[in-house]
């Protein structure tokens, strides 16, 4: 089994990193000084039609749905995340079906993208501000603001989404966590996703 879920990180990570310069940027700072991209990933998000078909995969790599956290509910998509020790944390949404969803990004992204790659990874960061100082020395711009307060357990914020046939493609998250908290926020998930609104 280890060798699956091996083969699912090399795949899906090298998808993301083909086609999203933030991501490039910071894997080779990473790689220079010999730490990587690996351990400093928090989560991955996949969007899809369907949580629980999608999550039928992440299942039989040795995740489990995090009972702890539950469904996340927003106001037009839901999640779930999964969890596997020594991995990055899944975070697997869609929209919700009928007039709740119309709203939502996610039915358009993977109309155009599909879900069998990462919207976005997560990295864990010490200094969110001045890591956005850093990646705007290097021409990698954020969008938004950062979602989440100083002092407060999630603090997060997206890059500026890289395109796809003049579609939102990937995001690059940076997330700074504190307290030992390693759940997620609703308001600020919320806020994230419409911070990629074109």
């Amino acid at each position: 089994m280890s060798s699956s879920i091996e083969q699912f990180f090399q795949q899906y990570l090298s998808r993301f990193l083909e086609g999203n310069r933030a991501g490039q940027y910071l894997a080779r700072v990473l790689d220079e000084c010999g730490v990587g991209l690996w351990p400093l990933i928090d989560h991955c998000t996949i969007r899809t039609r369907h949580v629980d078909a999608r999550a039928a995969e992440i299942l039989a790599l040795g995740y489990r749905f995090d009972e702890t956290i539950g469904r996340l509910d927003f106001d037009s998509w839901w999640a779930k995340v999964f969890r596997r020790p020594g991995y990055p944390a899944l975070f697997i949404d869609q929209a919700f079906d009928g007039e709740r969803g119309k709203a939502s990004l996610i039915p358009a992204w993977v109309e155009a993208h599909g879900d069998r790659c990462f919207h976005h990874l997560a990295i864990l960061v010490e200094d969110i501000e001045k890591s956005i100082l850093r990646f705007k020395a290097n021409g990698i711009e954020c969008v938004g603001e950062i979602v989440g307060g100083p002092g407060s357990d999630l603090r997060q914020i997206f890059t500026q989404p890289e395109m796809r046939e003049g579609k939102v493609y990937t995001v690059l998250e940076l997330i700074e966590r504190h307290n030992g908290y390693m759940g997620f926020l609703p308001p600020q998930a919320d806020g994230l996703m419409e911070s990629t609104r074109l």
